[in-house]
């Protein structure tokens, strides 16, 4: 029976950016994205937008929020992310309008192949598309998409696409319910 070796891990054919250019958003991001400092949303978006994000008007970036990498990050017009947000794009992560990340949610472009004895980096996109929300402390993992005003409630992973104006609960996140706005 084949084992997991890990010294056979092999990501070299991952290339993000340059190295100059992932060091340096890595001691901006510390200074002024993924910390408490009281700094502006707009200066927020405005580093993120010189890294090669793509941000829309009205955002709000609360403190601690962690990206990977901007320059694979879309938001459009009216999104909220909130405190300790980890976004750990890998590849593309897309936020349409008026989306909802709440606090320590996890957005994770990035797995590994358990298959593999090399224990291999494997990656996919995650899109949530318009009104979608993602409740506090829930995880989304590469390859889904979050249908428009779809909801994923507390504490809950989304391990496959989840339908639009649908709510979904638990680990791994199945449908409860339909999702109905009102007013």
């Amino acid at each position: 029976m084949l084992k997991t070796d890990l010294s056979k891990y092999d990501n070299s054919w991952y290339k993000p950016g340059s190295k100059v250019k992932i060091i340096l958003w890595f001691l901006v991001n510390s200074c002024f994205i993924n910390n408490y400092l009281p700094i502006p949303v707009v200066v927020k978006v405005m580093i993120l937008r010189l890294f090669g994000a793509k941000i829309g008007q009205g955002v709000m970036i609360k403190p601690k929020v962690n990206i990977k990498y901007p320059w694979f990050l879309s938001i459009g017009d009216h999104v909220w992310i909130g405190e300790e947000v980890w976004i750990d794009n890998y590849t593309w992560v897309t936020l349409a309008n008026n989306t909802c990340i709440s606090q320590g949610a996890m957005l994770l472009t990035g797995n590994h192949d358990y298959k593999s004895t090399g224990f291999g980096l494997m990656i996919g996109e995650i899109k949530l598309e318009e009104g979608a929300w993602i409740g506090a402390k829930s995880v989304v993992c590469p390859n889904v998409t979050v249908y428009s005003h779809s909801v994923l409630s507390v504490g809950s992973v989304a391990t496959k696409d989840l339908d639009s104006y649908s709510i979904y609960q638990g680990n791994p996140a199945t449908k409860v319910r339909d999702r109905r706005i009102l007013s």
